[in-house]
């Protein structure tokens, strides 16, 4: 039996570093803008290719913690998806449960790296989701982002739950469900043993005014249904909270090289530790430790850890630990 079985789009990512652009904030530092000169020849200083996607880079880091990992996922029958496949099978997880739709490409994208920021040029295209005829039983279902189509999907998701009481749904919605899937995304919220947002989406799900502190927003996903709520909020660090209280944990003082992937491996390193029995703060703190690791690197593969990697990240850093607030 898989320990886990993770739902949503595979990616390749084309990484590309620039040096020669610039970026302009609005003055309260806000709505900042990457510019490029328009019609110009904009040098590159460094470019590759990985598999990504957040079901991907998630089911790459819960493999690398020693889990069974299955995905369930379309792709196109191109040479994209040909990547994928290849990749995923190297790294010893299932794609048994990975269709492919003819009538579309696999989606992927264009990252821009740039003073350890990125941004992403992504296509989506409406895709043809199968659910499994024969699901595997699992521990945990980790739900990420998918793109157009994706509704029957989780209608069949939801029915699962409800017929197997004893699997576990993390949900980490992505851009496209948030924008045009909302009600969707709240209505599978009583079924969701964790919730893994970043502060943006936990505002836009819940409806809580801006100004709200993310302790608020923590409170507010819970009484929506969500049993536990993670709230990641890039440098500041991430909130976890259930019934029993709220944690807080600041990242480790890491070099940042790219954030690509980072909240992938954060759910990766929380979720596994849950599988292994660790409690919330140990589960923050494993998360915390996975997310800053990959902070240092170019590509998700290359900065997760494994279990020994874990331990030794947070022996480094013993210092920073899960507050209760």
């Amino acid at each position: 039996m898989p320990n886990i079985v993770a739902i949503g789009d595979l990616v390749v990512d084309t990484h590309v570093k620039i040096d020669d652009a610039s970026v302009e904030c609005n003055l309260d530092g806000h709505n900042c803008k990457l510019c490029l000169d328009y019609a110009a020849k904009v040098p590159v200083t460094d470019s590759f290719q990985t598999v990504g996607g957040n079901a991907a880079n998630f089911a790459l880091g819960t493999a690398k913690l020693n889990l069974n990992t299955t995905i369930i996922s379309t792709i196109g029958d191109d040479s994209n998806g040909k990547i994928i496949s290849g990749e995923l099978k190297k790294h010893k997880i299932n794609i048994a449960g990975v269709t492919k739709d003819k009538k579309t490409k696999t989606r992927y994208s264009i990252v821009l790296n740039f003073k350890g920021e990125r941004t992403i040029l992504s296509y989506h295209s409406k895709k043809n989701y199968h659910w499994p005829k024969k699901m595997p039983k699992t521990n945990w279902i980790y739900y990420t982002s998918l793109s157009d189509g994706f509704a029957s999907l989780q209608t069949n998701l939801i029915k699962f739950l409800k017929q197997n009481k004893n699997t576990k749904l993390a949900f980490n919605p992505g851009a496209f469900q948030l924008k045009y899937g909302l009600s969707l995304c709240k209505e599978i919220l009583p079924l969701t043993d964790l919730l893994i947002v970043n502060l943006e989406e936990a505002k836009i799900i819940s409806g809580v005014n801006l100004n709200q502190s993310a302790k608020t927003l923590v409170g507010a996903l819970l009484g929506m249904g969500a049993k536990e709520v993670v709230i990641t909020d890039g440098a500041r660090g991430a909130l976890a909270g259930n019934a029993e209280g709220i944690w807080e944990m600041t990242p480790y003082d890491v070099p940042i090289v790219s954030k690509t992937g980072a909240g992938d491996s954060f759910s990766a390193g929380f979720i596994s530790a849950k599988i292994l029995g660790h409690d919330l703060p140990g589960c923050l703190t494993w998360g915390t430790a996975n997310s800053c690791s990959v902070l240092g690197h170019f590509g998700v593969e290359e900065g997760q850890l494994n279990q020994k990697g874990i331990k030794k990240m947070i022996e480094k850093f013993k210092t920073v630990q899960p507050i209760k607030i």
